[in-house]
């Protein structure tokens, strides 16, 4: 049943002007921040006062400003059938070449991304762009939110594997597909590895760098920004490829960390179009309770 609202409420919103569906997505902004509940907007402005060394005030605007922001984003996904039309309406690629030239040997490349911006639009501008995406997603715990949310990236050219289908994106990037990892995120302590995240150790993700060594292909970064009349740039940098030596985890953890600075540097620029609700230091608190991180809950 829930599949089928959706799609209905999609047909509707694509029928509305840009600028309706975007003052309605600030609205739903506004009421989710409303329902957030007072522990993790606690979180977030902790995170915030952490790691950009604002004030209370400044740190409140972000949090907020952050939370606002699914609002427009959801609104977009919904307009996925309109948006894959005119896709140079929404969004332009900085540093396209880049990846077309380091994909022109056929082996794949990994994209290393962020909960910044419209992550799902940026998957979407590769594929509509003609880059073959493979975009690694986490598969929801509701099957009609999950086939509606499927449907439609691969309504704009992504090929969606889930995060379990490892031998999948190996079979993909042996094929000359590009893998969209998000790398921004907590994992659990056997699987990350701990590295410098705002000048403080934080629990990191090594899927891109391993997987690039493995293959060796070259790994861009990339990131998406929307100013405020809901144009998105989306921007690649890189090669950057995995040095193999005989030291596999310092090789790794080398270009982990290059990612992990890419990441911060655009979150320094952009602070409001990060995922601060989310707890970037959870399975290392216990570790440091003394640190600044450690104290926030």
């Amino acid at each position: 049943m829930l599949y089928y609202v959706l799609r209905a409420i999609s047909a509707l919103v694509c029928v509305l002007p840009r600028s309706v569906c975007e003052f309605l997505g600030r609205v739903l902004g506004n009421f989710a921040w409303l329902v957030v509940p007072g522990k993790r907007k606690k979180l977030a402005m902790g995170q915030i006062k952490m790691c950009l060394g604002v004030d209370e005030v400044e740190a409140s605007r972000i949090a907020k400003e952050s939370t606002v922001r699914f609002g427009p984003m959801l609104f977009e996904v919904l307009r996925f059938p309109v948006i894959r039309k005119n896709p140079s309406q929404y969004v332009r690629i900085e540093g396209l070449e880049k990846l077309q030239q380091g994909m022109a040997d056929g082996k794949g490349a990994i994209i290393a991304a962020a909960h910044s911006g419209n992550w799902e639009l940026m998957g979407g501008a590769f594929a509509m762009a003609g880059i073959p995406l493979v975009g690694v997603a986490m598969k929801q715990k509701d099957s009609a939110a999950d086939k509606f949310i499927n449907e439609y990236r691969t309504l704009i050219g992504m090929h969606i594997t889930y995060k379990t289908g490892v031998r999948e994106m190996f079979a993909m990037l042996k094929k000359g597909w590009a893998i969209g990892l998000i790398m921004d995120q907590d994992t659990n302590r056997r699987d990350g590895i701990i590295l410098n995240f705002f000048g403080y150790p934080t629990n990191c993700t090594p899927g891109a760098a391993s997987m690039a060594r493995f293959q060796n292909v070259p790994v861009f970064t990339s990131f998406m920004h929307r100013d405020a009349g809901g144009f998105h740039t989306l921007v690649v940098d890189g090669p950057f490829y995995v040095e193999k030596t005989e030291d596999k985890r310092e090789d790794i953890k080398r270009t982990t960390q290059k990612i992990n600075d890419a990441i911060e540097n655009h979150i320094r620029k952009y602070p409001e179009e990060w995922f601060w609700l989310h707890d970037r230091w959870k399975s290392v608190r216990e570790d440091f309770p003394e640190s600044d991180f450690g104290r926030i809950e």
